[in-house]
């Protein structure tokens, strides 16, 4: 019974970690095995009965009977006379069993023994919890906010693990408090030293993909499939549904009347503004919906260089470019192409490589990669418009607008 109380004794903490007692008590002989080799060398010569239905465990050392002061190894052997202490027939040669009880071993030895089972409980405990959450990798995942930091987000779950939702993982318009759920998916999962590090992302196209399956039936029963989605969290995103069964408008469906499917989608992405498109394996027609809420004239497509060349009316050009260029990069993100806008049907107008004289060829390149190709499109433009959409210097947009605008002065 003294042993059974001290092991009850160390496994006081197992109910908060959710350890089993069978786990607990294979976890027990292990760390009694080494206590047992680090205090007499050797731990080959120990039974350890252990008995998970009581929670008992008994440690017997067995050693060879020797002639009085002619033990070598105390571990291994044991004088005649201190056998027959234990039982007084024993003779010489013949093996003693002794029951080692754990307050015999020792204060520090037991307090040793203790860290080291904390230590293999918490190994344990951190291997599970890695293995249980990289299977869920990609999963959607709620969490409580426990924490906040200025990098990052401490969440918990009803379990009491800890997740991570780094700044650069959250949604730009984020703001949680103290007790608020947050969702989105269980991005990475990895383990640092023995502890588990567990991701969430809001930011991430999957966690788009994991709000349309719970959200929309049709999805979730894979009626409707998701051929790809693109994101620039909290801004703007595109996604490409298509389904087999022709009856089924997957756009609709996604949708729902007056938008009321995709709002909560919305709400969910703080005010995300989300493009649903039909998925076509006609790549000039998939190009030319990827450029929603744009009308395309016609484009030219290049294999071997993934790049399309779209022509729309003058009027049309800043809807395929988007704010701040939002919508031209999903759409090339989404077709797999990178994506030249020119204006048709423009008269008295000069296209922007006439100046390679006076402007460096980078910078004209800058300009074609938000559709603005032409003098005029340059020029009808606000200078802060320009930067914002080519991320070009101020000084640089400046001599542009001095040389364009002195061609048409002339």
């Amino acid at each position: 019974m003294e042993n059974l109380a001290l092991i009850d004794s160390f496994s006081e903490f197992k109910d908060d970690k959710l350890i089993d007692r069978v786990t607990l008590m294979v976890i027990l002989e292990d760390v009694f095995k080494n206590t047992l080799k680090r205090k007499f060398g050797s731990d080959e010569n120990f039974d350890i009965i252990i008995n998970p239905d009581k929670g008992d465990l008994e440690i017997w050392r067995n050693r060879i009977v020797v002639e009085d002061g002619m033990v070598e190894d105390p571990n291994q052997e044991i004088e005649l006379k201190e056998a027959r202490m234990i039982e007084p027939d024993f003779e010489v040669g013949e093996d003693v069993s002794e029951e080692v009880k754990l307050v015999d071993l020792g204060r520090r030895t037991i307090q040793h023994l203790r860290q080291n089972l904390v230590a293999k409980i918490f190994e344990h405990d951190s291997t599970t919890i890695f293995k249980q959450f990289k299977d869920r990798e990609g999963d959607l995942y709620t969490a409580e906010v426990h924490h906040i930091r200025s990098r990052e987000i401490i969440l918990l779950d009803d379990d009491g693990n800890e997740i991570i939702l780094p700044k650069d993982r959250q949604i730009p318009s984020d703001f949680f408090r103290k007790g608020d759920n947050v969702r989105g998916i269980i991005e990475t999962v990895e383990l640092r030293g023995n502890k588990p590090r567990i991701i969430l992302s809001r930011t991430s196209p999957i966690f788009l993909e994991k709000l349309f399956e719970q959200e929309i039936p049709e999805v979730f029963d894979g009626l409707i499939t998701i051929k790809k989605a693109v994101r620039i969290p909290g801004e703007k995103a595109k996604v490409a549904v298509d389904s087999y069964d022709d009856r089924i408008d997957p756009v609709g469906a996604c949708v729902g009347m007056k938008g009321s499917r995709i709002h909560g989608i919305v709400r969910e992405l703080g005010n995300e503004n989300i493009d649903v498109i039909n998925y076509t394996n006609n790549l000039q027609l998939f190009i030319a919906r990827a450029l929603s809420p744009a009308k395309v004239n016609s484009l030219k497509i290049n294999e071997e260089t993934k790049r399309v060349e779209v022509f729309l009316n003058p009027e049309e050009v800043s809807k395929a470019i988007g704010k701040g260029g939002t919508n031209i990069r999903l759409a090339g993100k989404l077709t797999g192409y990178e994506i030249d806008v020119f204006r048709e049907g423009v008269e008295e107008d000069i296209e922007l490589k006439e100046f390679s004289d006076e402007i460096e060829g980078w910078i004209i390149e800058e300009f074609k990669k938000v559709g603005l190709d032409t003098a005029k499109s340059i020029l009808e433009l606000e200078k802060t418009d320009l930067i914002k959409r080519t991320d070009l210097e101020e000084e640089t947009v400046d001599d542009v607008l001095r040389i364009l605008k002195e061609e048409f002065e002339e």
